[in-house]
């Protein structure tokens, strides 16, 4: 007879049988999960740190200040007083160059306004694609020239250092002019200055679709519309994605001073989609073309854009913001013939990074905006007209870069831009190779590393 004693030794003999197996399974699921992840790892290692590295360098390249240059005098301006004045405000840490300038070109275009680029401090401002302009006026200069009233309309444009303490000065003044009576629009992720001015809580409004969702968690006070070109809330208009600043303008320009007028500038700008109901991104990230050049394009053209005197503020935007800016396929070098200022079309100051003679050596392609001309400099690129067809300047530079570097850039930059395609033909390589090919080569060592590997826990297993 079997004792209690005897039961007690012979129990834990089946539990053990039956725990082994299970055991030895999850022993072999732990090493199949850590091969995957170690292969993983090996696979993403090398292209993770290049895009880590590439990629913000890219982005940073944006906003990056210029060199210390000597400033020169504010030019004179006839100041109408009988005239609505109408300013584009600029951020210390720098503005996207396509909503600081279109709007301005399509206000200045109409003669109707005094039109002039103000911030709190008169020295360069860094625009996307390295264009430096320098204020006309800073706040306290246009108090004075305004007596003290505030302009009719203020345009805010996209900052770098939305919601950072370096905006507290604009956005303070911003708040001032609003309840003082000024009329705002905001361009592109310029309504995240004004929401996070507190300017836009319980009202409707829009701003580029990359930031939306983004805007919709920081600023839920904000009633967000998706896939319109414009909101128009009274007292404040806010636009979508960079080109439907245009879209945006043109409208104010309607309210203030009449539909002919605002025909008249988008006729003058060569917009030819006024008063078009045109359609709009509603969702989506970041593309892949647009990983592929912020993160694998290695060694990206070097571009001098010739400023010249009398060129127009959009054909310098188009130059800058196509090439230097979304594209991310090339980086844009402002140069003018002897390093010194210019001056656009409506008066606006802009400073070169470097003159002409100096830069030409280390240029791979020399840009000529708008119609002015440069001379060919010895051992520099040839000059080229980007504005040599008639047509709204963005076509052309977004024509330049399908050409230049591939179609789906060129598409791609047309979609964050908001820039309507509809009969724009775009003909060159059809994809970003050159980057896509980096991208595999750097999977490569990894998918060695793991080919070896497998080959040798094989061998080992066999061994066993």
């Amino acid at each position: 007879m079997t004792s209690a004693h005897d039961l007690r030794h012979l129990a834990p003999e089946p539990r053990r049988a039956t725990l082994e197996p299970m055991r030895t399974a999850l022993s072999r699921t732990a090493r199949i999960v850590a091969a995957v992840v170690g292969a993983l790892v090996a696979l993403a290692l090398l292209p993770g740190a290049s895009a880590a590295v590439v990629a913000p360098a890219t982005f940073a390249a944006q906003h990056a200040p210029g060199p210390d240059r000597q400033v020169p005098a504010a030019a004179p301006v006839d100041h109408d007083p009988t005239r609505p004045t109408a300013v584009v405000v600029l951020g210390e840490q720098g503005a996207v160059v396509s909503d600081v300038l279109a709007p301005y070109e399509i206000l200045a275009a109409t003669g109707r306004f005094n039109v002039y680029a103000v911030a709190a401090h008169r020295r360069p401002v860094p625009l996307t694609g390295g264009l430096d302009l320098v204020p006309d006026v800073t706040f306290d200069e246009l108090a004075a020239r305004l007596d003290g009233a505030a302009p009719e309309l203020v345009v805010v444009p996209a900052l770098p250092d939305v919601g950072e303490p370096s905006t507290a000065v604009l956005t303070t003044w911003l708040r001032a002019q609003h309840d003082r009576g000024s009329l705002l629009l905001s361009v592109c992720n310029g309504a995240g200055v004004l929401a996070s001015a507190g300017l836009l809580d319980g009202r409707p409004a829009t701003a580029h679709w990359l930031r939306l969702a983004t805007f919709e968690s920081r600023y839920p006070q904000v009633a967000w519309v998706h896939g319109q070109r414009f909101v128009d809330d009274g007292d404040v208009v806010t636009t979508a994605g960079i080109l439907s600043g245009v879209d945006g303008t043109l409208h104010v320009v309607e309210r203030l001073a009449g539909p002919s007028v605002a025909a008249d500038a988008a006729a003058a700008i060569r917009w030819r989609h006024y008063p078009a109901d045109l359609p709009v991104t509603d969702r989506g990230g970041v593309g892949p073309v647009a990983i592929l050049n912020a993160g694998y394009r290695w060694n990206p053209p070097s571009i001098g854009v010739a400023l010249t005197d009398g060129v127009g503020e959009i054909e310098l935007a188009s130059v800058f913001d196509v090439h230097g800016g979304q594209s991310l396929a090339a980086r844009t070098l402002a140069v003018s013939a002897d390093g010194a200022a210019v001056r656009s079309r409506h008066g606006l100051t802009f400073l070169p990074r470097a003159d002409l003679a100096g830069a030409a050596p280390q240029l791979d392609r020399l840009l000529v905006p708008g119609a002015g001309t440069v001379a060919q400099v010895p051992g520099g690129p040839t000059p080229e007209d980007v504005h040599d067809e008639q047509g709204f300047a963005y076509d052309a530079a977004v024509r330049d870069v399908a050409r230049t570097a591939d179609v789906a850039t060129a598409r791609w930059a047309a979609k964050v831009l908001e820039l309507p395609t509809d009969g724009l033909e775009l003909a060159g390589p059809a994809w970003p190779w050159g980057p896509t090919g980096t991208l595999v080569a750097l999977f490569l060592p990894g998918a060695v590393a793991v080919a070896v590997a497998g080959v040798r826990g094989r061998r080992a297993r066999t061994a066993r």
